[in-house]
């Protein structure tokens, strides 16, 4: 019962995601869909999708990263000021304060970026439930 509970609630999360994005104008709704699939690329399988605060979210063992979309620009939420500080000459160019990442509407992020980011953050989670 309980896996029937979660896999619905994941497949309310992806609607939900799909939802968000669908609202978005271009070029920032391709863009997001880029970096959306970055993500899922980069994360354990076992991460799944969400609305968190109004945006996308991946969770995997707690919050993974988050992604939005504003008038002006496009961010990405890695939800860790400290693994951002770790990456810091990788993500000086699109820093623009203690834990968000910001990006043009029409120039997703690196891939290589987004997977390190998702990767380490991923590790800090695993790490963080083994205390």
């Amino acid at each position: 019962m309980a896996m029937k509970r979660a896999a619905a609630a994941g497949a309310d999360g992806v609607a939900a995601v799909e939802a968000y994005l669908a609202r978005l104008p271009e070029p920032a709704h391709t863009t997001l869909e880029t970096v959306r699939a970055r993500i899922r690329a980069a994360a354990p399988a076992e991460a799944t999708e969400k609305l968190s605060y109004g945006m996308p979210a991946f969770h995997y063992r707690g919050a993974l990263v988050a992604y939005a979309a504003v008038k002006e620009h496009c961010s990405l939420f890695p939800m860790s000021a400290s693994l951002l500080d770790d990456f810091a000459a990788d993500v000086e160019p699109f820093r623009t304060s203690k834990g968000t990442l910001r990006f043009p509407l029409d120039r997703p992020l690196p891939a290589t970026l987004i997977k390190k980011l998702v990767k380490a953050r991923a590790v800090d989670n695993e790490a963080r439930r083994l205390k």
